[in-house]
């Protein structure tokens, strides 16, 4: 099993004290620690994932629950219609992030903020984020990486620049959290609310390119 690298401090920490109350207590003193070890393990583990090849397609940039679909004017950056789409991320589910389609990355902002629950409506805007803003061949698409109330941490691996594939692993969000995309109003949507979806998996939506 593959881990992020983001995990490993915390995977060394929590080993070495299981290690450590295991030679100063004994086994029954360590079970702690070692269920505290094991649940890093877990919760940093990064799968393969089977990424869809046919054209057209945004996948899901991250594991968890739609919570929300709606159609909204977005006015911090794509001055434009779109579809927003937003996934919730229990502890339980992975939290690499994925991007969800081909494209050149045209800002990446990090943004303070509030630790609200990450399922809330204002948290979106009001919590600490990360935006990333792809160029595509279907116009710019907005990925924002939401922190919440125990996820007080999100990574964006790639900067400025960069060219990522559909699939291709670009950040984590340690621990519960949220995941906003903002996809072209002319996106036909292939889930629904309520629906568990993973990353660089799950089909988000279907478009024909512009041009």
């Amino acid at each position: 099993m593959k881990f992020a690298p983001e995990g490993y401090p915390f995977i060394a920490v929590f080993a070495a004290l299981s290690a450590l109350v295991f030679w100063i207590g004994g086994a029954g003193a360590a079970v702690i620690p070692l269920v505290l070890t094991a649940f890093m393990l877990y919760f940093f583990r990064d799968p393969e994932r089977v990424v869809p090849e046919r054209r057209d397609l945004f996948v899901s940039p991250a594991d968890g629950k739609i919570i929300m679909i709606k159609d909204v004017h977005e006015t911090e950056y794509l001055m434009s219609d779109m579809k927003q789409i937003s996934i919730f991320m229990s502890p339980f589910n992975v939290h690499v992030n994925r991007v969800p389609t081909d494209g050149k990355v045209k800002i990446v902002k990090h943004t303070k903020g509030r630790f609200l629950a990450a399922y809330k409506d204002e948290a979106s805007m009001q919590n600490e984020h990360i935006d990333m803003v792809l160029e595509t061949r279907y116009g710019d698409v907005l990925v924002r990486q939401v922190a919440g109330f125990v996820a007080r941490r999100a990574v964006c691996r790639v900067k400025e620049g960069d060219i990522v594939q559909r699939g291709e692993r670009y950040g984590i969000i340690k621990f519960s959290s949220r995941l906003d995309i903002y996809l072209p109003k002319e996106t036909a949507v292939k889930v629904r609310t309520g629906e568990l979806v993973k990353a660089g998996e799950t089909v988000l939506g279907e478009i024909s390119a512009k041009g």
